[in-house]
């Protein structure tokens, strides 16, 4: 019972029994509403990953088309579009569920320039973004999101950026390793509470990598 229930959030389960909740997140002396629901990740609160990503991403300029892979009920691709409203943000999530709470919590926040994709990984994302971020799950396994990390680089703008975050005790510096094989670098931004944020640069130079 416990497994299946770990699986949820990054599986789809359409009886998985409907228990919805509103959670308030603070960023940046703003209030955000979030509808969230069993089967999601982090139901009751925004983790702390997501919360250490937030803070180093929101720092940088963000323009263009932004994607949020494995955006749950969606704090943060909403969180990052509601401070950017000239750039575009795709929501991507595999679980149905958090799909349909990412898109009533846009218009809970009122925030218009998003689009929610259901997709497993990208296979339903189409043309090149200038940013990718990703607070991966887990518990989906290293095959998994290994995927998304590799698959990031050929759908990224030359000069793009991937940006993740990942616990020490969750294989951060190993990630770390594998995304520089991929991308010819992969820059430490900070550490925060045990949790790592990374970002890796689309370089002409590593294109052919």
């Amino acid at each position: 019972m416990g497994v299946n229930k770990m699986e949820h959030y990054f599986t789809n389960n359409p009886d998985l029994k409907s228990d919805p909740k509103v959670v308030e997140i603070e960023f940046n002396s703003h209030k955000f509403r979030f509808k969230t629901d069993n089967g999601v990740f982090c139901k009751d609160y925004i983790d702390e990953g997501s919360k250490a990503l937030l803070k180093v991403v929101s720092a940088k300029e963000i323009h263009g088309r932004n994607l949020d892979v494995g955006c749950g009920y969606g704090p943060i691709g909403g969180i990052l579009a509601y401070f950017n409203p000239h750039a575009d943000f795709i929501l991507l999530d595999v679980n149905a569920r958090a799909c349909a709470l990412a898109r009533v919590n846009m218009k809970l926040n009122e925030i218009n320039n998003v689009q929610v994709v259901e997709s497993n990984i990208y296979e339903n994302v189409e043309g090149l973004f200038d940013n990718i971020y990703i607070n991966p799950p887990i518990r989906a396994g290293k095959s998994v999101i290994y995927k998304m990390f590799a698959d990031a680089k050929d759908i990224l703008k030359t000069n793009g950026s991937l940006f993740i975050v990942i616990r020490k005790s969750h294989g951060a510096e190993s990630a770390q390793k594998y995304i520089a094989s991929i991308f010819g670098n992969c820059e430490l931004l900070k550490r925060d509470k045990g949790y790592y944020i990374y970002q890796a640069v689309k370089n002409e130079s590593n294109n052919n990598l």
